[in-house]
């Protein structure tokens, strides 16, 4: 089994851009060594750093694999079908859906919806039972997580039900018995979180995306499917719970079916929206109205027809229509519908484990990105966070870098060009494309001291080149050919400057070094540089020398030692030692 976290981020492809900590609702991102990673205990699993990660990092994980293992083994495996399938595949037909999931080998497929139906009904005798409480459904997992970790002290108000989805499956199990599998597919990945926490309910949460890739790989096209009589939703098909991917949709159930009529109903989608709601509503029992409230939320905007993992997002009140026409509300009261089963759940509390920090310790913190007064605090949202303040918090919480800061780094960076460029011996000077002064040091000044006595480097910024040095056609020569370096010695008054000019921004910006030559330090310096240039010239010459002549001579010696041999009279045989008698 997978054990990663149902969202997760390959470090190799995150590119450091904070677009996740700008997008994530609850911040739940930590950026260490420069790239950013899910805190598992802050996150409520909506997706949306997957959805806004331009290069992909953000993966979630897949389960599409076990899916597969699972359906060989001999077990019986069933489908829990979001509801909002139809606005996934426009085009195919009910039986075709079916036909195909039963292809890839499910013993049968049933509509989560069936599940929503039975919250409905739940929800439904609470608010009769306790007239003038406020409620908020626990049908998005989304949502209820958000609640429990961000918002801890409103969990009391959620509905102790289980989701539509789990109450599907405690349903299944329930119809066909405890020993069956089953598996979700839907838009949603906090269901994966679902199956998580409930192995005993639910199986594995498959993606609308894994179920396309599924069909692929198997070479399966639900619409070229023909459908059976056995190609039918299990146990029974869905009534008005088919309303539940939109919103709105829980309280047309509760409203259309189930007669409740003393309590106020709301409905938010998209954590935003919801977190604005969620706002103040723990003062409403001070109100003591004694009217019941009922709030339907729902993360994704629109509701699960958006899901993070719908083909195509957006086209909401196209789906929404599709959704709405494809609900029935029979009036044939002889149509059974499944028992109620019991689906009652704890809704806990999950408070972030760190306290808030104190004032004294953001302001500590804020000092050392150079925020020492409120009109330091830009709130650019450069680092991803709403404020400075907010990324302070994230920095003490060590889930942010202080080089996140953009204006902080452009600071520094400023700084040690600054001090860099002023401590050089070097004289240096920055111009614009209009050849005037952007930046220039004490010793640029004390080039051009005979013009400008009391002048300082800060002075002559603006003023244009032309009016300071005559061989001012060099830096507009390198301006104009965009050259890399232009190396130069060139005479002003009774000094040489030696002259380098380059390009910091194409035909925009130059820099040039210059380094008075005239001067003893510097003399040492060019002499000691030349001669040792010399030396090595000479080095190489006596080398090259030494080598001819080592070359010439062996040459002479092979030749000289043939001359003598050939010279030399022949020595007679036989007159080898001793002497001859005749």
């Amino acid at each position: 089994m997978d054990s990663r976290s149902p969202i997760y981020t390959e470090k190799h492809e995150c590119q450091d851009c904070y677009k996740c900590v700008r997008q994530c609702p609850v911040k739940a991102i930590r950026v260490q060594d420069a790239y950013a990673t899910i805190v598992t205990e802050m996150c409520v699993f909506c997706g949306a750093c997957v959805s806004i990660c331009p290069n992909a990092a953000k993966h979630v994980r897949n389960d599409l694999p076990r899916a597969r293992q699972l359906v060989k083994l001999p077990r019986r495996v069933f489908v829990s079908l979001a509801p909002s399938w139809i606005t996934e595949f426009p085009n195919v037909a009910t039986g075709q859906m079916i036909a195909a999931l039963r292809r890839l080998g499910f013993a049968g497929v049933s509509e989560t919806a069936l599940g929503a139906q039975q919250v409905s009904a739940h929800v439904a005798q609470t608010l009769r039972q306790q007239p003038g409480r406020t409620l908020i459904s626990s049908a998005c997992p989304t949502v209820v997580a958000y609640i429990q970790k961000h918002k801890p002290h409103l969990a009391g108000a959620v509905t102790t039900l289980l989701s539509p989805l789990l109450a599907h499956c405690r349903m299944l199990r329930r119809h066909f018995g405890e020993s069956v599998s089953i598996v979700f597919v839907g838009p949603c990945i906090a269901k994966k979180l679902e199956a998580d926490e409930n192995p005993d309910l639910l199986d594995i949460a498959l993606t609308f995306e894994d179920l396309r890739i599924w069909l692929a790989a198997e070479r399966i096209d639900p619409r070229a499917m023909t459908p059976g009589s056995e190609d039918l939703f299990v146990p029974q098909a869905a009534e008005e719970g088919v309303l539940y991917p939109v919103d709105g949709g829980m309280i047309a159930g509760i409203q259309a079916h189930c007669r409740v009529d003393d309590a106020s109903f709301m409905s938010f989608s998209g954590l935003p929206a919801v977190e604005n709601a969620l706002d103040g509503l723990e003062d409403l029992d001070a109100l003591e109205s004694g009217q019941g409230l009922f709030l339907e939320l729902l993360a994704c905007e629109g509701g699960c027809v958006n899901g993070p993992k719908v083909t195509r997002p957006g086209a909401t009140v196209a789906k929404r229509q599709r959704v709405l026409a494809s609900a029935h509300y029979p009036d044939d009261q002889s149509v059974p519908r499944l028992p109620e089963i019991d689906i009652r759940r704890l809704i806990e509390p999950l408070p972030l484990s760190q306290p808030p920090p104190s004032e004294t310790r953001i302001s500590e913190v804020l000092r050392s990105i150079g925020k020492r007064s409120l009109e330091d605090e830009l709130n650019c949202g450069g680092c991803g966070y709403d404020s400075c303040r907010e990324f302070g918090k994230a920095l003490i919480a060590e889930r942010a870098e202080r080089a996140m800061c953009v204006s902080w780094m452009r600071q520094l960076a400023f700084k040690k060009a600054n001090v860099l460029i002023h401590k050089m011996p070097s004289a240096v000077v920055i111009v614009d494309s209009d050849l005037r002064v952007l930046e220039c040091n004490s010793a640029f000044v004390d080039i051009i001291n005979h013009q400008r006595p009391a002048a300082a480097p800060a002075e002559l910024e603006g003023l244009c080149l032309t009016d300071l040095l005559p061989f001012h056609n060099l830096f507009a020569s390198v301006l104009k050919n965009d050259m890399d370096i232009l190396d130069r010695d060139v005479r002003f008054l009774d000094t040489i400057l030696h002259l380098s000019i380059f390009t910091i921004d194409p035909h925009a910006v130059v820099g040039a070094i210059f380094q008075d030559i005239t001067r003893p330090a510097v003399q040492k310096e060019q002499v000691i540089r030349r001669a040792r240039e010399v030396i090595q010239k000479n080095l190489a010459t006596v080398q090259k020398i030494a080598y001819l002549l080592g070359e010439n001579a062996a040459e002479s010696e092979v030749t000289l030692s043939s001359i003598i041999e050939s010279f030399s009279p022949a020595k007679i045989e036989g007159d080898e030692g001793g002497d001859h008698s005749d």
